[in-house]
């Protein structure tokens, strides 16, 4: 079982590597997340064992690095950072498992042969059109180097609309897929979020991808 560290502080990079070692992991060290990048170039690992607050690239852009390139290589974020809104942005990042220092060694080898036993799914992959990159799991849509910020219903509504691309879809239709049934809203909330998602991603230099089919519905063509 390959292993990557990715940790700055060069005396737990070594404990951790002499633990594991002898568990029968075979271990590589990265002290920072270019060279945690360079490595995962190079060779494929079973497991990354990553702390977040690196020097240069931190470890956020590494794990997001790595699912961006639809990289399912599953990941443990090791990090002094404890607060539950660090623990979400590195779930939502696509960390598969956060461990909290200080920590027990036992604990990590029992978080590490439970991601062994988890069955390796690829990462969604990113829906692209017309300039706009949008990512399922981390919840983010691009347009080049820009983040674009929607509303979660604006975010849901552009990635049903680029899931089903080339099928147009009802008002209705859209609308039972955005909301639930006990929801005491209209349908014609359809049209108020597909405008502010149409004006956030004009004031970006997207023309219209989103087209109106009069009498029938929507569809990114």
């Amino acid at each position: 079982m390959r292993v990557l560290i990715v940790e700055d502080s060069q005396p737990l990079a070594e404990a951790l590597a002499r633990g594991l070692g002898a568990e029968g992991y075979a271990c590589d060290l990265a002290r920072d997340g270019e060279r945690a990048l360079a490595f995962l170039d190079g060779v494929d690992y079973d497991l990354v064992v990553l702390d977040l607050m690196l020097p240069g690239i931190d470890g956020l852009d590494v794990l997001r690095t790595i699912r961006g390139r639809d990289d399912a290589t599953r990941v443990l974020v090791l990090s002094a950072r404890d607060q539950v809104g660090d623990r979400v942005t590195a779930l939502d990042a696509g960390a598969d498992d956060y461990l909290v220092k200080p920590f027990a060694f036992d604990e990590l080898l029992a978080r590490l042969r439970a991601l062994k036993r988890r069955p390796l799914e690829r990462a969604e992959p990113l829906l692209r059109h017309n300039g706009i990159e949008l990512d399922p799991r981390t919840r983010c849509v691009r347009l080049g180097a820009a983040l674009v910020d929607l509303t979660p219903k604006e975010f849901a509504l552009l990635e049903l609309l680029l899931r089903e691309r080339g099928r147009v879809l009802s008002r209705t239709q859209i609308f039972e897929r955005l909301y639930d049934g006990a929801s005491g809203t209209s349908d014609k909330a359809v049209e108020v979020i597909l405008s502010t998602l149409r004006a956030k991603l004009a004031r970006h230099g997207v023309g219209n991808p989103i087209e109106t089919r009069r009498g029938f519905g929507y569809v990114v063509a």
